[in-house]
């Protein structure tokens, strides 16, 4: 349901947004941001763990077998991400929003910190996979969260913003790396304690939005009259049958494609410049100043991707908004991965290449809330990105293992040829229906209050119509 705007006659975004709402933003933007921060650390430091953990398990730390157990402990954390992403989701649509966003940013903020005391590669895993398991839940239900409280015009553009939060944890995570990596990969990682603050902040002022505590009240209605419907079929069981799954498969299609060329590049561009650098006879730190450098640039043009898809989403429509992101992606990482390149032309490609590969995974989270109701909408957008993170986990460790065995080490073969495989957003996309300019769509039976809009406005729009 939504109520039509007169564009001609509406007062702006400085009166039309309520308080509410910013909060709400705020809020989920600074937990995907937080969230982002947990795991570029991760990223940044994956070499230098490795080469200190993998003689305490009686293993070499060379090129390749950082390529191998590094890939490994990267696919734990997807495959707890794509797991945690299901269960979560499944619990915000039965429970509401704000507690299981509180719950998922606990788990991963406090077990990637725990990651700082591993003494194994096989230690390090098993709490990667566990803070992936609260990872999951953050840009799926924070999603959910935004497009609810959102209900008017600048919805596409604030779900867009929140999900800049993730690349800008990037670059704060990056310009950490720069400041403090010297001091080692533990001391990194236990910085990532810091997301359980935002816990406190999302309990106080983050509400439950009308849309999903309607559906629930009509769930539980529903129960204790006895006549239960098709609407109280379990989530994932009303996702894989008609009428919803069409579009479960269309946005797994999409969320499959961006999320492998994204994680594949994302893995493994730091140690690809590690190796240049080495193979330039220059020190080591010189490496990771260059990594640090080269991720902030990666992560700044990753901001502009996510934030300014909601906004080219509503001027062009949805479908061309992914074309462009992809288009922006493929041409990048076909330029700069298959060919030995100066570290000027690695900085000068990286923010183009963050701005294709980050804004593709922001449609996905303002498309999603778009083609799926609210009783099954966190659910829906958690198994359609857990099934590509399911897919995308094991990318990470094929490019490691090809790495090895078919390219001599090249790292930034191997990433290349994973990442092709992100093509497969294109079948998603040629079957995707245009949603610009659609409300959200709403369960049968389950009548929604109206937007809720600041008090001077609706005073402004009394008198206007008097006058009128």
């Amino acid at each position: 349901m939504s109520i039509p705007v007169d564009q001609s006659r509406a007062p702006g975004w400085r009166t039309e947004i309520t308080r509410v709402q910013w909060l709400v933003l705020l809020g989920t933007t600074l937990g995907w941001a937080l969230d982002g921060f947990a795991g570029s650390l991760y990223a940044l430091v994956l070499g230098p763990a490795m080469t200190e953990l993998l003689p305490n398990s009686g293993i070499t730390p060379a090129p390749a077998s950082i390529g191998l157990y590094g890939g490994l402990t990267v696919a734990l954390f997807l495959a707890g991400w794509a797991t945690g992403g299901i269960l979560f989701g499944v619990l915000a649509d039965y429970f509401g929003r704000t507690k299981v966003l509180s719950i998922g940013i606990l788990t991963y903020a406090v077990f990637t910190a725990a990651a700082a005391f591993a003494d194994t590669w096989w230690q390090l895993g098993i709490l990667r996979f566990i803070a992936g398991l609260g990872s999951g839940v953050e840009a799926p239900v924070g999603a959910a969260l935004v497009a609810e409280v959102w209900r008017n015009r600048y919805r596409a553009k604030a779900c867009g913003v929140m999900m800049s939060g993730y690349a800008a944890g990037f670059f704060i995570a990056a310009l950490a790396y720069a400041v403090l990596g010297s001091h080692g990969w533990r001391i990194m990682l236990g910085l990532a304690v810091i997301p359980a603050v935002l816990v406190w902040f999302i309990r106080r002022y983050v509400p439950e939005p009308a849309e999903i505590t309607s559906a629930i009240s009509a769930r539980r209605r529903r129960r204790e009259a006895g006549k239960r419907d098709e609407q109280d079929r379990f989530v994932l069981g009303r996702l894989v049958r008609p009428p919803l799954l069409r579009n479960t498969l269309i946005c797994t299609a999409l969320a499959t494609g961006s999320l492998i060329a994204f994680w594949s590049v994302s893995t493994w561009y730091p140690q690809i410049i590690r190796l240049a650098t080495a193979a330039e006879s220059l020190p080591v730190d010189v490496g990771n100043s260059r990594v640090a450098l080269a991720s902030m640039l990666f992560n700044a043009g990753g901001v502009a991707g996510y934030a300014s898809w909601g906004f080219l989403a509503d001027a062009i429509g949805r479908r061309k908004a992914f074309a462009i992101s992809f288009a922006v992606s493929a041409v990048s990482i076909a330029f700069l991965f298959p060919f030995e390149h100066s570290f000027t032309t690695f900085l000068v490609m990286m923010p183009v290449l963050g701005f294709g590969l980050f804004g593709a995974l922001s449609g996905t989270f303002v498309y999603g809330p778009e083609i799926f109701p609210p009783s099954v909408r966190a659910t829906g957008m958690a198994l359609a990105n857990s099934v590509g993170r399911y897919i995308t986990a094991a990318g990470p460790l094929i490019a490691g293992v090809i790495a090895a065995s078919w390219f001599g080490g090249d790292l930034g073969l191997a990433t290349t040829c994973v990442a092709a495989f992100g093509l497969i957003a294109l079948v998603g996309l040629a079957f995707a229906p245009e949603t610009k300019g659609a409300a959200l769509p709403t369960d049968p039976g389950v009548t929604l209050p109206p937007p809720a809009a600041p008090a001077p406005v609706q005073a402004a729009a009394t008198t206007q119509e008097h006058t009128s």
